[in-house]
């Protein structure tokens, strides 16, 4: 199970951090990914993770602004968020799949956090 959680409003030029709780499996079993979702858009890649954590993909869209990082001991991958803009508002989900590599294919994973709202406006 992945929880998703620590979307709010904030001002263009902002920062949040957004929080996925992992349970029921062991976090370096899993790359990470997430993805975000706007209003009548896809759902994309922003950000990913490999399982043992040594490469991170990020999305041109967020490339420099967005961070994803993990925390073992807490079972829970982070994902920064700094500089935001309009842009990037959307609903983020985090999502694991049983691979090594990480990639933005939503196919290929197999567990989603509930998403969380991310609002950036002034």
């Amino acid at each position: 199970q992945l929880v998703d959680s620590g979307g709010g409003l904030v001002q263009p030029g902002g920062s949040l951090r957004l929080s996925c709780a992992v349970s029921g499996f062991t976090l370096n079993s899993y790359s990470i990914a997430w993805f975000r979702q706007a209003p009548g858009k896809e759902r994309e890649g922003v950000a990913c993770s490999s399982r043992n954590d040594n490469n991170q993909n990020y999305a041109d869209a967020v490339q420099g602004r967005f961070t994803i990082f993990r925390d073992n001991a807490k079972n829970t991958v982070y994902l920064q968020m700094n500089r935001l803009e309009p842009e990037d508002t959307a609903v983020y989900f985090c999502a694991a799949a049983n691979r090594w590599q990480c990639d933005f294919a939503r196919s290929r994973y197999d567990y989603w956090g509930q998403g969380t709202q991310v609002t950036v406006s002034s």
